[in-house]
């Protein structure tokens, strides 16, 4: 019988957001493949992606106990208990997913013959800000075995060192959302499924739909997503007078069906590597509008015009130009969420997760 190849993931948590999404999508095809899968997690919340139940989970945190009052002593802590369990998990190769989880991920597997590849989840200068952590990332990154890349524009903030190791890799997506698109009347909704944090910027489609809301009384906006600013961005609606046509719901565990008959899905973030947000909503075949903004997602995903529209990051004229032409125009809406649609032959579970797994079986020792 083939040796099982045992694969551990590294990532915060599986609390909801898009790359843990991608983390638990790609554990549970691994699983399915006959792998071995250990999840590593600093943290555990209530409100969590599903685990595939064949899949080992591990906390890295140190307990209440290990803590002190010294910060450098609990990192140190920390990168002590994860070299711990790489030695006593033993995995043949290490996938990690975001920020500091790449660079302890490299720092702590080190000497232990174990090869490691990392992931940079969103732009790279939110992920490693300031000289320091560049530099830190680009030494630590020429150390691994693999880096994986969500769009090209992330080539540019790394050495040369760094990218000559470098891929780019799609997003392993929920299946749900792989399914026939929605042929009926739409409903008059706009909807942003993403996390209520600041840079997802959800104030762009806030003030651009106020602008023309009594244009268009039957329209609504549902903000899908939990965040900082979920309350803060409730009480700007208030104050608006808006609070009948402009909805925070919070998170929905069956968004793929909330959103199937909406008229149109906005992202309106700051900056994005490849959004699931916005894929899941092509897949589903709805008329797209997404910001251009930096990380390049966006912009690899929609051709302006054809499968969605494009607006200039934090542009409030822009935005609601193209919101009211796709709500004046639901014909050209249709075509383009059409044309979304197609993307469903890009993003094939089996085709994704298979570049995925092929990648880092190629890595292992």
């Amino acid at each position: 019988m083939e040796k099982q190849t045992h694969f551990a993931l590294y990532v915060n948590s599986l609390q909801k957001g898009g790359a843990e999404r991608v983390m638990a999508n790609l554990a549970d095809y691994l699983v399915n493949r006959g792998h071995l899968v250990t999840l590593v997690t600093e943290y555990q919340w209530e409100v969590e992606y599903p685990l595939n139940p064949y899949a080992k989970r591990i906390l890295s945190d140190i307990t209440t106990t290990e803590v002190t009052n010294s910060r450098i002593i609990n990192i140190w802590r920390r990168l002590k208990k994860l070299r711990r369990i790489w030695k006593s998990e033993k995995p043949d190769i290490i996938l990690s997913f975001i920020g500091e989880n790449n660079l302890k991920a490299v720092m702590t597997s080190r000497f232990l013959n174990i090869p490691v590849v990392v992931s940079v989840r969103c732009a790279p200068h939110t992920e490693y800000p300031g000289w320091f952590r560049r530099t830190l990332a680009n030494v630590l990154f020429s150390l691994a075995d693999g880096v994986v890349y969500q769009t090209n524009e992330y080539y540019s903030f790394f050495a040369g060192t760094v990218n000559r190791q470098a891929i780019v890799l799609k997003n392993t997506m929920n299946p749900l959302y792989f399914r026939p698109r929605y042929s009926g009347e739409r409903k008059k909704v706009i909807v942003n499924t993403s996390r209520t944090v600041d840079y997802k910027n959800q104030r762009l489609l806030i003030k651009a739909f106020a602008r023309i809301a009594d244009k268009f009384p039957e329209y609504k906006v549902i903000i899908y997503g939990d965040g900082d600013l979920r309350k803060i961005l409730q009480n700007e609606v208030d104050e608006l007078g808006l609070s009948e046509r402009i909805f925070l719901p919070g998170i929905s565990d069956r968004l793929h069906e909330d959103i199937y008959q909406a008229a149109i899905h906005v992202l309106t973030s700051d900056y994005e590597g490849s959004p699931n947000a916005l894929i899941e909503a092509m897949l589903l075949g709805l008329p797209c509008i997404a910001t251009d903004c930096e990380g390049g997602g966006p912009k690899e995903l929609i051709k302006h015009g054809v499968n969605g529209l494009l607006t200039p990051m934090k542009d409030v004229d822009k935005m609601t130009e193209n919101l009211q032409y796709l709500m004046e125009n639901p014909h050209i809406a249709e075509q383009l969420g059409i044309e979304a649609h197609k993307i469903q032959d890009e993003y094939k579970l089996e085709k994704i997760a298979d570049s995925w797994e092929q990648y880092l079986l190629g890595k292992v020792k």
